[in-house]
């Protein structure tokens, strides 16, 4: 049986963050039946709808970058770190997910999300 090397997991996973920033989900390698928690909320029902909300999805475009990316991978899940920084100068966010993203076929079935508010400081 091949399998998807873990630079290419991480990679899927990093597609996802990238569409946080970009508004365009047409990259993102979901499985169809792909779901989303946040903060203990399902709110991803389908790969389909997860790239829909990517694209059109109000909540996305205060994103404008993910900063201090991270990665880490456990049998058949891939960990991202990374800091959300939004257009309101002062506020950001550090986001913990967790990608289940099987070695046998390399997309994204389930995404699990933490999120930390963070104010930054200037100095």
């Amino acid at each position: 049986m091949d399998t998807v090397r873990d630079g290419d997991r991480i990679a899927a996973a990093e597609a996802y963050i990238d569409a946080l920033v970009s508004h365009d989900g047409n990259l993102v390698p979901f499985a169809p039946d792909c779901t989303r928690i946040e903060q203990g909320i399902k709110n991803g029902f389908s790969g389909n709808h997860l790239r829909r909300g990517l694209n059109r999805g109000l909540q996305y475009r205060i994103i404008s970058a993910a900063t201090d990316r991270q990665f880490s991978i456990d049998g058949d899940v891939v960990r991202a770190t990374f800091t959300i920084v939004t257009k309101a100068a002062l506020f950001g966010r550090r986001v913990d997910e967790t990608f289940l993203i099987p070695a046998t076929d390399g997309k994204i079935h389930h995404i699990r999300v933490r999120i930390h508010p963070r104010i930054r400081r200037e100095g």
